[in-house]
């Protein structure tokens, strides 16, 4: 520091000392002539390097303890907007994300508040969504989206993931910087967080050349959970609902910004509804439908009811909606063709005027089986619907949102020829 104040007239920068931190346990060996005199006093476990704590203790516990403020003055302000903006505000932005840097710095996986920070997110994920969260079902909500949950992680599941990658990556650079004596020693905190780590994933450490990639110690974490949760899984019910959670494609509109102006942002009910179905919660009380049939606390009827105006209505908006995307690749497209068939007059629900592929025209067939039905029977393309001149193309989504291979082709041809 001494050097630097005597070079300021020749560098031109001049030091100053009422920023400057001084970090010691016992400041009485200041004196009033000292040159520390006037820096700020920082003891040990109160540090902060780059905004990060070094030392697990105080300066931990404060640090997360903003953290579980800012999330608390969140969660009160995101409950009055609809619940698609804020749930994918905090997902996006507002919960984990503002966490992660302080989870990859320190080691903040043994702190007793990361538990109080994930007790807040399943409290105010409650609020805004209308929806109470058990133990599981909070699990099953704090796994990525591709792992059926809805992408707000858990501060405790990512806390040994989110610091083993950040250690691995700068790895190079700390043994370039401390001397061999120090640089060759095993780090006694990593080695706890790996233990910590094991005991979440219940597998083997990442190959060496992979362990600066947190997604590579964040998957066999997640899938380990998503494995704990099929395992309690009693009724059929529920492992059909895990199995479509986790299906490709189920989950994407928890990936859509919910922008209304191209019709992207769900209703309230919605996506209360998506969310019930998706984790298993309770949607309604029970009561008796209309049909005479009961409906349960999760609201499962309405999906197959013969009486339901909604399930047909979301045939026919699915169907329009195909029909626009191939009139858009250019390609003239009707619904319901009465003379495309002249065996027995049966119609699918829309073919191509022009050829798709391989010189044939396309046709297609929205269905849309409800996943939790007790008489469900994976439905198989009926390969006498159409003769062989005509492609044919069953498009089958169901109501857990599990898409069949051909209607995921489908989309992704269509959406290739749209843009080329």
């Amino acid at each position: 520091m001494l050097v630097i104040m005597d070079a300021a007239a020749e560098t031109g920068l001049q030091l100053n000392q009422a920023k400057c931190e001084i970090i010691m346990d016992d400041f009485t060996l200041i004196s009033a002539s000292s040159t520390f005199s006037q820096f700020i006093r920082t003891k040990k476990d109160e540090m902060l390097l780059l905004g990060a704590p070094v030392i697990k203790d105080k300066a931990q516990d404060t640090a997360i303890r903003q953290k579980i403020e800012e999330l608390d003055r969140a969660v009160q302000r995101l409950s009055l907007l609809r619940p698609h903006d804020a749930v994918s505000l905090l997902k996006n932005s507002l919960a984990m994300p503002k966490l992660l840097y302080l989870l990859r710095t320190p080691d903040c996986s043994g702190n007793r508040l990361l538990d109080e920070f994930d007790t807040k997110l399943q409290t105010g994920l409650s609020k805004v969504l209308n929806v109470d969260l058990n133990g599981d079902q909070w699990l099953q909500a704090s796994l990525p989206v591709r792992n059926g949950g809805l992408g707000i992680r858990s501060a405790q599941t990512l806390a040994p993931s989110a610091f083993l990658a950040s250690a691995a990556s700068t790895l190079t650079l700390q043994q370039s910087i401390l001397p061999d004596s120090i640089s060759l020693l095993e780090d006694p905190s990593v080695t706890y967080v790996e233990t910590k780590w094991s005991s979440l994933s219940g597998s083997i450490l990442p190959a060496r050349e992979e362990q600066h990639v947190q997604k590579e110690w964040d998957k066999p974490v997640t899938e380990n959970h998503q494995a704990l949760i099929m395992s309690r899984a009693v009724h059929a019910t529920d492992k059909a609902r895990l199995l479509a959670a986790g299906s490709p494609h189920s989950g994407d509109w928890l990936h859509a910004p919910p922008i209304a102006s191209v019709s992207l942002r769900l209703s309230d009910e919605a996506v209360r509804v998506a969310v019930v179905y998706r984790l298993g919660c309770k949607a309604c009380e029970p009561h008796s439908c209309l049909c005479g049939k009961a409906v349960g606390a999760r609201g499962l009827h309405g999906l197959s009811c013969r009486r339901s105006g909604p399930r047909h209505q979301h045939h026919h908006y699915m169907n329009d909606i195909l029909c626009s995307a191939v009139k858009r690749a250019q390609i003239p497209a009707v619904k319901e063709p009465t003379s495309l068939l002249q065996q027995d007059g049966k119609r699918p629900d829309g073919s191509t005027l022009l050829p798709w592929a391989r010189g044939k025209p396309m046709a297609w067939d929205v269905t849309v089986p409800d996943t939790y039905a007790e008489s469900h029977i994976a439905r198989q393309p009926n390969t006498e619907l159409c003769p062989s001149h005509i492609i044919f193309v069953p498009v089958a989504v169901e109501t857990a949102g599990t898409w069949g291979q051909s209607a995921i082709e489908l989309v992704q041809e269509g959406d290739r020829q749209t843009h080329n």
